[in-house]
């Protein structure tokens, strides 16, 4: 597994400047976050962008291997059709950086909200997945779905069953696991092999607060890092922790110090290791 951070912890600063950062804390894997690939598309065409970042994550020596799809977008929505257009345009901009998974989540909330009967949603989810998926046919990308606050991981193999394309698979994020509450051994063991990216986030229950492992949370990291390791799961340990950054910016350095510091920790698979 490779530590990462994902690149809104630093939210005040640039794309480039947060690879910076994390560079010189000698943090070699990030997650682009949905706020940065914003800023990137917004500088004009997806693959030149995309490629003038990605030369300088290289020359930091960071590689950006999971990225995080329009945040609040429903690919499940009556405008469909753009949503998934726009969405074709990040995933251009994520193949041209070197992005490996990409992350979205499964939408539905608005039909949910008009009532609509669980196989029109579904159908519709598939859908848009479909062309989504379609889109990076043969590229060495993922579209991972991420599971939201109220769904297992066999509530996104429903969807992946649904749609039967080979390149969507799921991304973990421990924080809305631990709301349900959910057992983050028994997700990790049903997603298997199409685990192939994650969120790192802890919270005590109450709400998704985001907080870093062994913070004041719930989550059980000694059975998350146990079935990751039983699946052979080698994709990013992603850190997606926007509790953790409303700070001063040399106490968000020092908090990239610590978790490198209780990595050793968080990769033991049995208490007492």
């Amino acid at each position: 597994m490779k530590p990462a951070m994902w690149t809104a912890f630093f939210y005040d600063k640039s794309p480039e400047d947060t690879l910076r950062l994390l560079s010189e804390r000698d943090w070699r894997y990030a997650e682009l976050s949905s706020e940065d690939s914003f800023v990137l598309l917004d500088r004009g065409d997806p693959d030149r962008t995309g490629a003038e970042f990605r030369s300088v994550a290289e020359g930091l020596g960071v590689s950006v291997l999971q990225g995080h799809l329009w945040l609040i977008c429903d690919i499940a929505c009556e405008e469909q059709q753009f949503v998934v257009d726009q969405l074709k345009r990040w995933l251009d901009l994520y193949l041209a950086i070197g992005i490996q998974a990409a992350v979205l989540h499964p939408g539905g909330t608005e039909l949910r909200q008009k009532k609509a009967e669980p196989k029109r949603i579904l159908d519709t989810q598939a859908r848009a997945l479909r062309e989504l998926c379609a889109h990076v046919k043969g590229a060495d990308l993922w579209v991972c779905l991420e599971n939201m606050a109220d769904q297992q991981a066999n509530d996104l193999l429903k969807i992946i069953d649904a749609t039967e394309c080979g390149n969507l698979g799921i991304c973990l994020d421990t924080g809305h696991l631990n709301l349900i509450p959910g057992d983050q051994g028994l997700f990790i063991r049903t997603a298997g092999r199409l685990l192939k990216a994650t969120h790192i986030a802890d919270n005590d229950t109450s709400h998704d607060q985001h907080l870093m492992p062994y913070a004041r949370g719930t989550v059980d990291w000694v059975e998350v890092v146990g079935a990751l390791k039983e699946i052979r799961y080698d994709g990013l340990f992603n850190f997606e922790i926007p509790g953790e950054n409303r700070c001063p910016l040399a106490v968000r350095q020092a908090k990239l110090d610590y978790l490198k510091a209780i990595m050793p920790v968080l990769l033991r698979e049995r208490e007492g290791d």
